[in-house]
């Protein structure tokens, strides 16, 4: 590929706005291509690069010195982390460039703190490391710190996933189906899906395949009263909708009427008939007093650090703080002790992070459960083996990228007694 000095001064522009940390990077990123106009392959060579760096900042500062800038953090990914050769720098670099990055060649392999061989903040690496071995951080980092696949669900309610990987096929674009998650499919490349017809007939959503298996251990039946109490933009409504076969009532709660604005156009698509968002004020709103004891089933897929996300979001690892968790923490016991009374006797709960620190996940429904002697867990392994899916999970599901292919998600299924 011809790097030019265009794509470059790019990429280290973008990187000086990331690396404030004041915004989440997708919409750092989206915010700088919409005020400069430039090419597909000069946009997806500025992301790539950027994120990059991201992933790989703390390593990349200790090779390149602390007081590196973000040009010469860019130069440093490209050459030790983005396979970039010197002959493909030589338009792209003036004199002073190219002696510098000859320089960082030449130098060592600078000796690295376990944190820093990760790539984590100290303290994520020091949590982490309280619970697995050396060997087991550095394996999860690493796939944490390498770009995500883009995986698909396809609309069961609208669609076959054989037909849809058919139509794929004949559109040029590479596709398998996912490992798990039985409407789910994975592509090989990451084309611009917004104006494809299989999106825009609701035939298909962008859905990493962890996050399609929660609808799969709600398991929703046709008829129900199900609710997703944090529902967001709604991916996740849209499987369990689907999962209903469009029938019984599907509440989509959520205490963001923007986020919720954004599922309205999607269920739209979807063909749904049965999904009915809800802005709430919070787990005490009066709609979910309304509603205590009269629901089949539950999703609380509750904020979180969203640290099993890195694969996407390696921002979050710069902008997340033991702070911040220790509210979201506090924020999640509330939650799910405020969902958990919508649940009938005989009804079912999953609670869900797309975290990989324990106090985010196990330690609140262990707490929660705890608290609440009418509730049980149920074998996640279990549950999906019921609907076909051979994922040996133990009871609770945890997922790592490095294991299953997918983002770090953790759930737990709890039933309420009869």
């Amino acid at each position: 590929m011809r790097i030019t000095a265009q794509m470059i001064e790019g990429a280290a522009l973008v990187t000086a706005d990331l690396l404030k940390f004041t915004q989440p990077a997708d919409a750092v990123l989206s915010a700088f291509f919409r005020a400069k106009r430039s090419g597909s392959r000069e946009r997806a060579f500025i992301a790539e690069t950027a994120y990059a760096v991201l992933r790989r900042r703390r390593s990349l500062l200790k090779l390149a010195g602390a007081g590196a800038n973000p040009g010469q953090l860019v130069l440093a990914a490209l050459v030790r982390h983005q396979g970039v050769n010197l002959r493909q720098l030589e338009e792209a670099l003036d004199k002073d460039e190219m002696a510098w990055v000859l320089a960082l060649k030449a130098r060592p392999e600078p000796q690295l703190t376990l944190a820093e061989q990760a790539d984590f903040p100290d303290w994520l690496a020091e949590r982490l490391a309280a619970r697995m071995t050396e060997a087991e951080l550095l394996m999860l980092a690493r796939s944490l710190n390498q770009p995500a696949p883009l995986d698909l669900r396809v609309n069961e309610f609208k669609a076959k996933r054989e037909d849809v990987l058919v139509q794929l096929a004949a559109d040029g674009l590479e596709a398998e189906p996912c490992r798990y998650a039985p409407m789910g499919i994975r592509l090989k490349t990451k084309p611009a899906l917004s104006r494809h017809p299989l999106y825009l007939d609701g035939r298909i959503e962008v859905q990493d395949e962890g996050s399609q298996l929660l609808g799969y251990l709600l398991a929703p039946k046709r008829g129900e009263m199900v609710v997703d109490f944090c529902a967001g933009a709604g991916g996740k409504t849209l499987l369990l909708g689907a999962l209903m076969r469009s029938t019984g009532r599907l509440y989509a709660f959520d205490v963001s009427d923007k986020r919720l604005a954004k599922l309205k156009p999607r269920v739209a698509r979807s063909g749904l008939s049965n999904v009915h968002p809800a802005a709430i004020a919070g787990e005490n709103d009066q709609r979910v007093k309304r509603l205590a004891g009269k629901i089949d089933r539950v999703l609380v897929d509750a904020p979180c650090s969203g640290l099993g996300t890195l694969r996407r979001n390696p921002d979050l690892k710069w902008r997340q703080t033991p702070e911040a968790v220790a509210e979201l923490t506090r924020k999640q016991a509330d939650i799910l002790a405020g969902a958990a009374r919508l649940v009938k006797p005989g009804g079912r709960l999953v609670y869900a992070t797309c975290s990989i620190l324990a106090e985010e996940n196990e330690g609140i429904v262990d707490a929660f459960l705890a608290a609440h002697p009418e509730f049980h867990r149920l074998s996640a392994t279990e549950v999906l083996a019921k609907q076909g899916i051979a994922l040996d999970c133990g009871e609770d599901l945890r997922l790592l990228p490095q294991q299953h292919g997918t983002d770090g998600f953790y759930a737990a299924v709890l039933e309420r007694g009869k």
